[in-house]
């Protein structure tokens, strides 16, 4: 297990349960506990207390490898919902935080998931405003980040699949839903590797 040696001896450990690796990037048990959650809008693999290893690995330890082994247990739960999608985007960010970062982490789970399901995967948006990047988690998560945040590209149709790391209180999703609906969406999904917590879902109950 060259990959598995290779990372051990940087000293990398398991993002999911921090013990060591016998497979690269995720080790084996924690593979085997991926699974997806269901609502009637919404695919996701846990709670952030139980899968936010997975969340951080991704978006600031560099460990994008970790996208398709993520999009592969996102994939399930979208194709046991049913929904009939026309195409799958992701939730953009600031360009600034993309050349700091080198990549989107909404954008590489939303590609990698686009492929697994055999849709089209298009940038329909792109960040129009700056906002805080902080837990919104009081009060109405509408009224928490401006209006105008996000702005479509252009057009499309049908029903929609967007996809972030984190649901953390709506918000952002509920501003990027918007923009989306403007491009011409008729309907908008979402899929995310992890909730903040169960209020998350508030604004969607």
């Amino acid at each position: 297990m060259p990959w598995a040696f290779l990372e051990a001896l940087l000293g990398h450990r398991c993002p999911g349960c921090g013990g060591p690796l016998d497979r690269p990037l995720l080790c084996t048990l924690c593979r085997g506990s991926l699974r997806p959650f269901r609502t009637d809008r919404f695919v996701y693999l846990g709670l952030y207390g139980r899968v936010g290893g997975l969340v951080r690995a991704l978006k600031y330890g560099g460990r994008w490898g970790l996208a398709p082994i993520l999009a592969e247990a996102l994939a399930l739960g979208v194709e046991e919902a049913g929904w009939p999608l026309k195409g799958v985007t992701a939730v953009p960010t600031l360009l600034p935080r993309l050349l700091r970062r080198g990549y989107n982490p909404p954008d590489l789970l939303a590609r990698a998931l686009a492929a697994r399901l055999g849709l089209p995967y298009r940038p329909v948006l792109y960040r129009a405003r700056y906002a805080p990047s902080r837990p919104l988690v009081r009060g109405r998560a509408r009224a928490r980040l401006p209006e105008g945040l996000f702005r479509p590209r252009g057009r499309v149709e049908g029903a929609w699949l967007l996809v972030d790391d984190v649901l953390t209180s709506g918000a952002t999703f509920l501003r990027a839903e918007e923009a989306l609906l403007e491009a011409g969406a008729e309907r908008v999904y979402g899929a995310f590797i992890a909730l903040k917590g169960p209020k998350a879902l508030g604004p969607y109950r």
